[in-house]
């Protein structure tokens, strides 16, 4: 009985979905085809069934370690402990609301820490920009320049190194498509952060939506996904329960 009190209370909290919906003409990466589906069978057949076809990483998505860093997890190696965690969330909307290329930097977790405490080892830490405001327009979501540059926020290396490295923490998320910001893309020519963040064997969720609706600390995230052996990532559903 224990375990379906815990259930009872877990319902009466908020609940919160972090996940955008899945069509064919939601923003992706550059690269990838948009979604396709298929009516395979209708009612007439007896049952309803259809077929999808689209990138691991597309929509909401989890990204496995290996997506950069060959020889590191698959989705299908994630454990279900990992998929259930503490959440933090650090809040930079209004610095992103002055400059869409802003990073958030390891000065922003200590100030944030100041303010909320310590983030905890194993916990999950996901950046609020604000950007998925602009979902589900692509031209909105790339915010690209006169030049085809986009201008995006996204996460410092420096704050990754200091949350991997000194706060131990489980994994990442954000609400853009990537986890550089753009300008730092431009500039290195590599998404450096992105590759860190994956290299320490944990893994992230991509283009998160409704994250400024989270408290900074004291919520739980959920995350599922299939489990498809040897898969990259894929494309998954998220949710917070508020404390």
């Amino acid at each position: 009985m224990e375990l379906i009190n815990l259930l009872t209370q877990l319902k009466e909290k908020e609940w919160i979905d972090l996940t955008h919906e899945v069509t064919a003409t939601i923003p992706k990466f550059s690269a990838f085809k948009a979604s396709q589906e298929t009516t395979l069978f209708g009612y007439k057949d007896g049952f309803y069934a259809k077929e999808y076809i689209l990138p691991t990483q597309y929509g909401t998505h989890v990204d496995a370690p290996a997506h950069f860093v060959e020889g590191k997890r698959l989705l299908h190696d994630l454990s279900l402990k990992e998929m259930i965690l503490p959440l933090f969330v650090i809040h930079i909307e209004d610095q992103v609301e002055i400059n869409p290329d802003y990073a958030v930097t390891k000065d922003d977790i200590l100030a944030f820490e100041v303010e909320n405490g310590k983030i905890t080892p194993n916990s999950f830490v996901a950046l609020a920009t604000g950007w998925s405001q602009r979902w589900p327009d692509q031209v909105a979501f790339d915010n690209k320049d006169n030049l085809g540059n986009n201008h995006t926020p996204g996460w410092s290396l420096e704050a990754l190194k200091y949350l991997c490295e000194e706060r131990h923490i489980a994994a990442i998320g954000h609400e853009t498509l990537d986890t550089d910001c753009a300008l730092d893309y431009q500039k290195n020519g590599a998404l450096e952060a992105e590759y860190y963040v994956l290299s320490q064997d944990i893994y992230q969720v991509e283009v998160m939506a409704h994250l400024t609706k989270l408290p900074a600390k004291g919520a739980i995230i959920l995350t599922s996904v299939p489990k498809i052996k040897d898969a990259p990532g894929f494309t998954a559903r998220s949710f917070a329960i508020l404390p």
